[in-house]
């Protein structure tokens, strides 16, 4: 069955537009309240959120609908998404509720969930879910109905959760970090994590009023933080996006660094102090780690190179968690800055991810660069081809023959992926390559195969 209001990180729209409208979410809240109840007497769920101005309005409407079903609710105010996956742990909670749209712009707003692990929960969790919605609702009377109260100190219990991930007989101290908060959900705690431990913080993007989360700041507009990293001799900069589980870097000569590079990184940190990246190893396995289609090739052979085999999940960090929980792994991630370390955290976390990266650093007495000599990403160039009504891509003979030719003439240091936007009626034909000129014109070449 597909689903119809879930898609790959809970349901998220435009506010005001279905299914992002406070009856609807009433209704979810309610549903999924019912749902909880076929296996619990009295549940409870954590609802936390980002800035966004619609959150108020959500919130309420989330709150009634969980009430209205007979589940208690703990209100936990602005909150990191995987900071709202820790307290749904660390408070045996029945459910977590976070709303938020990530990275998008303010106008849009989401529901996104975590089980009471403080894992995503199943296509066939969210397949119940709808099922519910489709059913009348079924009032509790009174003395059944669920209650509401705010948890005191939600952020200063994450704080300290966040600390505790970096090594006890590290300090930054010393070390001076620009942290852009994107005026989202991380903008109180974030700055505080790197203070407590002993940097000195110059906080941007930490000013929410409502309608200004992701805007020209964060993750997904890191401009903002390498001018401040230059502008104020800063030796890091740390930017998080609107939920704060994504991550980008920035060393002190400003060079920004992705989220691939990252996660080589992470991976080298363990390898160097003997730490392991497989929660369990079958027989004599290859211990590995878990990228994406979109990972970058020059990654994966730095990563060959010291015995550790990159598998390829689809684009999204719930894939890229599936296959690592499927394999046994503990690292993963995507070149966006969703980085999963699962030994720290059962969800993706900017601020956790920056704290491994940071501690690589302390320990070794190296810089970012330093540390990422051996990996020199290979140019990727990607085209957008605009598909005509009716346009079957997939079966064109030309591009097929065409890709192979691509591929055989890039060998093993190259690679052709191709592939259909989920969104809009675009192929996007990437093509990745040690020289960037030959990577230009090889895309070239394959997307004028669908433009004819």
């Amino acid at each position: 069955m597909t689903r119809k209001y879930f898609g790959t990180d809970g349901i998220r729209g435009t506010v005001g537009q279905p299914p992002i409208t406070p009856d609807f979410v009433l209704r979810l809240a309610h549903a999924v309240g019912r749902v909880m109840k076929m296996t619990e007497t009295r549940p409870t769920v954590l609802i936390g959120k980002d800035t966004r101005i619609s959150g108020y309005m959500l919130e309420s409407a989330l709150e009634s609908g969980f009430n209205s079903a007979g589940v208690d609710v703990v209100l936990l105010g602005p909150l990191p998404t995987p900071g709202v996956a820790y307290l749904t742990r660390a408070q045996r909670a029945s459910l977590g509720v976070v709303i938020s749209a990530s990275h998008n712009p303010f106008a849009d707003n989401g529901i996104k969930f975590f089980s009471a692990q403080g894992t995503k929960l199943s296509d066939a969790w969210e397949l119940q879910v709808e099922a519910a919605l489709e059913q009348a609702p079924v009032w509790v009377d009174s003395v059944n109905l669920g209650k509401a109260r705010r948890l005191d100190d939600a952020a200063g219990r994450y704080i300290e959760f966040c600390k505790s991930t970096f090594a006890n007989d590290l300090t930054l101290k010393g070390v001076k970090i620009v942290v852009d908060g994107a005026n989202g959900a991380a903008y109180q705690v974030a700055p505080k994590v790197f203070h407590e431990l002993g940097a000195e913080v110059v906080a941007i993007g930490c000013a929410p009023d409502g309608l200004n989360i992701n805007h020209r700041v964060g993750a997904t507009h890191p401009q903002a933080l390498v001018d401040a990293v230059k502008a104020h001799g800063a030796d890091f900069g740390v930017a998080l996006d609107g939920d704060a589980d994504r991550l980008q870097l920035v060393d002190a000569e400003g060079r920004l660094f992705n989220g691939d590079e990252i996660l080589y990184l992470m991976v080298k940190e363990r390898l160097s102090r003997g730490g392991g990246i497989a929660a369990k190893r079958a027989g004599e396995a290859v211990p590995g780690v878990v990228g994406t289609l979109m990972t970058n090739m020059a990654v994966e052979l730095a990563l060959k190179a010291k015995g550790v085999e990159l598998v390829r999940a689809k684009v999204g960090d719930r894939y890229v968690l599936e296959e690592m929980e499927k394999r046994g792994w503990l690292l993963g991630g995507e070149g966006s800055g969703h980085l999963l370390a699962l030994d720290k955290h059962t969800t993706g976390d900017g601020i956790v991810s920056a704290l491994q990266v940071l501690q690589a650093c302390m320990r070794s007495g190296q810089t970012l660069a330093e540390l990422l000599t051996d990996v020199q990403l290979f140019p990727q160039v990607l085209l957008n081809v605009r598909l005509q009504p009716g346009q079957d891509w997939a079966s064109n003979a030309r591009m097929r023959q065409e890709t192979d030719l691509v591929q055989a003439e890039l060998g093993a240091t190259g690679r052709v992926l191709i592939r259909a936007s989920g969104t809009e009626p675009l192929v996007r034909v990437m093509v990745e390559a040690r020289d960037p000129q030959q990577a230009q014109a090889c895309a070239e070449r394959i997307a004028d195969t669908l433009r004819g």
